[in-house]
This record gives structure tokens, sequence and C-alpha cells, in this order.
């Protein structure tokens, strides 16, 4: 049994450590190619943990070939835009405003069921709204909706905004994130107020707190709804 368990713990640290250096990617997100790598993978993966008798270096082996083989096709298909063409494809056009590409949807091998459900997906409800329906290379669907049809930005009404900055997480399930807390440039007395105003006794309470450079805040205590709120701050930017 111990032997097992040994086998197991070190396939899986040699395979998240193969996965790791492929790179971080959804399923969603894969090409054809890094998918039936994948898959070849887990496939490899799980004959060791199963066959003891099998030595180790019989699933090392091809595991490392597996993953000099993307390594490989990685850099052909940078290199060579031909290339990628052949090992990736290319993006279908399946809506355009002439209306849906029979031709497309066929070659696809999609139904009508498949194109509304990646419509709506995607936050369109009705054909008449989509310009362009795009099937990407790795299967997914990009719509661009028609002028009229998109929604409005503040940069279409002429509104000038805050610029966007990313939150810090100062405080998560109570525990204080200093190096967070340094950078925005906040001490005790700042907590002490958020507390205040959310009606925590200390930070210790709070579930999650984050910051953004313009001193939005949003907090949570346990057991409580989510508040937000604007405080002073030092005008610290990340």
């Amino acid at each position: 049994m111990l032997i097992i368990l040994f086998r197991v713990l070190l396939i899986y640290i040699i395979v998240l450590t193969y996965l790791r250096l492929m790179g971080k990617k959804q399923v969603g997100q894969m090409q054809p190619y890094e998918l039936v790598i994948t898959l070849i993978m887990a496939d490899i993966a799980t004959l060791p943990m199963t066959q003891t008798s099998m030595p180790l270096l019989f699933s090392l082996i091809p595991l490392t070939m597996v993953v000099v083989v993307h390594f490989v096709v990685s850099i052909i298909e940078r290199k060579s835009l031909f290339m990628r063409k052949i090992i990736n494809g290319k993006p279908m056009v399946i809506v355009s405003p002439t209306g849906i590409n029979l031709d497309a949807l066929k070659e696809l091998n999609m139904t009508f069921d498949d194109l509304m459900q990646g419509l709506r997906q995607a936050g369109a409800y009705k054909l008449e709204d989509v310009a362009y329906a795009i099937v990407e290379t790795n299967g997914t669907l990009s719509v661009i909706l028609k002028s009229q049809n998109s929604p409005v930005v503040n940069k279409d009404l002429k509104i000038k905004q805050p610029p966007t900055s990313l939150p810090l997480i100062i405080v998560s399930c109570g525990k204080l994130l200093h190096k967070n807390m340094d950078m925005a440039k906040i001490d005790e007395k700042f907590l002490d107020n958020v507390c205040k105003k959310c009606g925590a006794k200390s930070y210790k309470e709070l579930v999650i707190l984050t910051l953004d450079c313009s001193g939005n805040v949003y907090v949570q205590k346990q057991n409580g709804p989510a508040q937000t709120f604007s405080l002073k701050t030092r005008g610290a930017k990340w």
C-alpha cells in the first residue's frame, strides 16, 4: 500500500510540474494539439499508479517525450504561419451581415442549437443583433454585435472616470496581508475606520477586505452582507 501511495504522489508531482511548464490554460482555451497531449499525459500517468509491477521509468520516459513534443510543436507554430494553420486550423465566420454561413456550420459539425447556445453565452439573444460570429481555433465563439446594439460606454457619452485600478486584498479570512498594506500605504487606523463603518469590532471578523487606488472599499464580515464605500487614502498607486 505504501508503494502505491508513493507512486501516486510521485506521478502527481511530475505531471503537475510538466503541466506548469506547458503553461496555464483552461480546457476550453486549448488548441487541438494541446488537448490531445493533455489526454495522452493523463492516460500514461494512470498506468504506473495501478500497475505496481511496471517500473516508473516506463512512464516517465513517455511523459517526458510528450512534453518535448509539445514544446517542439509550439515552436513550429510560432515560427511558421503555414504550419500554424495546419496544426490549429483557422477561425471561421459562421454569421456575417449577409446571414448564417451554412457551409461553415456543416464543416464545423455545428447545429443551429449549438449556434444559438454560443450566441446566448456571449450575451446575444437574437440573430438580428449579431454582425459577426466567429468560431476560433480553440472552439470558442466570438460575437461582434451590430453597432446599434452595442452597449454604450463612458467614452461615447464623454463621461470622465478615474483610472481603473486592480483592487488589493488587504484582509483575507481575518488575516492581514502586510505586503499589500504597505503597497496601499495604509495603517491600523485605516482598518479601524473600515471596521467602524461595517460594524466589525476587529479586522479579524472580516472575511474579505479589498481596496483600490481611488479609495473604494469592498468589505464583508463573517455572517454579514458585503458592503462598499469610499475612504480617504494617501493616494498610493500600484
